[in-house]
């Protein structure tokens, strides 16, 4: 295992709340012992932590780790003729600690809690000024779902937004290496024996593994690129220069979420912002079906998740919408949605995408391939 960050103390109380978020690459590779490690060594330093929640699976090492450190009892759920535990997340905001250990931070709540996932619990842990230790595998992160889904040949259901990921002040990559991890998983650390065979030939095949090793470094890299920019720039170390800025062209078209996780993906890696930008024309608007209307909603919810900010821009002619509000903004890449028109339809009217391109020829476009209407 390795652990290339040596995490800093969390601040003292006055601060404001801090965020440490614990990344791995997959199940296993030590998320939970590592946190909770960290959790005993600032207990040993006077400081006042608590575990909200922590989810052993059965595993000696971490049930070990968790050695003396005070646990907040929790609470019991009832759904559907079943008892089930959750975090107590009223409990912690009475006790109040300096710094609280959340464990499996892409957990969805049972119907009926106060939050549907649990990354919102920690939203609230923070704005009530407690700090918060948490763990997640790079699977769950919303812009990689695409990329994880394709490379694991399964859907991620679980997922938390981008934009709650921007918000740590740490990220701690913990690693460790295909063959590491897959011996792990070979001795019965990981899964119980009844499933190791097939985790072994699905999720934790080698190529899998890699990928998402990858995935997680990246993630790593960039956010603590994108913090050390953000520093240089605020204590005036050096002139920043003129950011790229990114923008997808949103619309209403099933398969419009790849673009958003594609947009995002890229300014992640430029370290910078980007927008989902939307044109409501009259066409637009016209004999709009309430499936169209909800699935326009829920696109600019997500790019909200993601990180962007939306922008609704109303104009008659999309083209010239988008290419003023690229040029007004100094946009340096663009992401539009492969055009689901016959290309004789597009050389007798036209199509936005040639339009833009015709204008803008020093922006960087990447088209996206669309799912096809039905037939």
């Amino acid at each position: 295992m390795t652990d290339p960050i040596t995490p800093a103390p969390i601040p003292a109380p006055h601060e404001t709340a801090k965020l440490r978020v614990y990344l791995g690459a997959a199940p296993g590779v030590g998320k939970t012992y590592r946190m909770l490690d960290h959790a005993r060594e600032l207990r040993s330093e006077g400081i006042d932590v608590v575990i909200g929640f922590v989810e052993s699976h059965g595993r000696p090492d971490t049930e070990a780790a968790i050695g003396d450190l005070e646990i907040i009892p929790r609470t019991i759920v009832q759904y559907q003729s079943i008892s089930i535990e959750e975090m107590n997340l009223d409990a912690i905001l009475a006790r109040h600690p300096h710094t609280v250990v959340v464990d499996e931070l892409a957990h969805s709540n049972v119907p009926g809690s106060r939050h549907r996932k649990r990354y919102e619990d920690v939203l609230d842990l923070l704005e009530a000024g407690i700090n918060v230790m948490t763990a997640v595998n790079v699977q769950h992160i919303e812009s990689l779902n695409d990329a994880v889904s394709r490379s694991a040949s399964t859907p991620i259901r679980e997922t938390i937004p981008d934009s709650f990921l921007n918000r740590a002040d740490e990220i701690v990559n913990i690693d460790v290496t295909v063959e590491e991890l897959r011996s792990r998983l070979r001795e019965g650390k990981i899964y119980a024996p009844g499933q190791i065979e097939q985790a072994l030939a699905n999720f934790f095949r080698k190529g899998n593994l890699n990928t998402l090793r990858e995935l997680t470094l990246r993630t790593t890299a960039e956010k603590v690129s994108t913090a050390a920019s953000e520093y240089r720039r605020t204590v005036g170390l050096e002139q920043a220069p003129i950011p790229e800025k990114v923008m997808v062209c949103l619309s209403s078209r099933p398969g419009s979420e790849k673009l958003l996780r594609v947009g995002s993906r890229i300014a992640g890696r430029l370290g910078t912002s980007w927008y989902a930008v939307y044109v409501e024309s009259p066409k637009s608007t016209t004999g709009v079906d309430h499936e169209t209307m909800r699935r326009t909603e829920d696109y600019m919810q997500l790019a909200t998740d993601l990180g962007a900010r939306v922008v609704v821009l109303k104009e008659k002619n999309i083209a010239d919408a988008l290419i003023h509000f690229a040029k007004r903004e100094n946009i340096s890449h663009v992401v539009f949605g492969q055009p689901a028109r016959s290309r004789l339809d597009i050389m007798l009217r036209g199509s936005v995408l040639n339009r833009f391109l015709s204008e803008m020829r020093e922006t960087t476009v990447q088209v996206v391939p669309m799912q096809k209407k039905k037939k």
